[in-house]
C-alpha cells in the first residue's frame, strides 16, 4: 500500500496484543486493523482498544472478508469503517479521508 506516497508514516505489528501495546505507548491518527491476526483477532483487538483508549482513534478494518454481514461485524466490534482486500487505492483514500476527517475537531 502506498502510504508513504500519501505522505503517511506507519507502524506495523504482528498481532492484536502487539497492536494494543503499541497504542498504549504511542499516539496514532488512525489504525488499519486486519481482522484475521494471530493471538487476538481484529474484532477482539478493537473491542479491547475501545475500552482502554483515552481519546477515540479511528479504526478502519482491512480484511479479505467481503461477505454480506462482514462490514456490520466490523462496525459492531467498534471499527469506524471497512475496506475489503484486495484494496483499491481510490477506495482506501476516500475511506481514510472520511474516517479521519470526521474524527478531527472543527477548527
Amino acid at each position: 500500500m502506498p502510504l508513504k506516497r500519501m505522505g503517511l508514516s506507519m507502524t506495523t505489528v504482528g498481532n492484536g496484543l502487539l497492536a494494543i501495546e503499541a497504542l498504549r505507548k504511542d499516539t496514532y491518527d488512525v489504525v488499519l486493523m486486519d481482522c484475521q491476526m494471530p493471538e487476538l483477532d481484529g474484532y477482539e483487538t478493537t473491542r479491547r482498544l475501545r475500552t482502554i483508549e483515552k481519546n477515540p482513534i479511528p479504526i478502519i478494518a482491512m480484511t479479505a472478508n467481503a461477505m454480506i454481514g462482514d462490514r456490520e461485524k466490523c462496525i459492531e466490534a467498534g471499527m469506524d469503517d471497512y475496506v475489503s482486500k484486495p484494496v483499491r487505492i481510490s477506495e482506501f483514500q476516500e475511506t481514510l479521508l472520511r474516517v479521519v476527517g470526521k474524527n478531527r475537531p472543527a477548527a
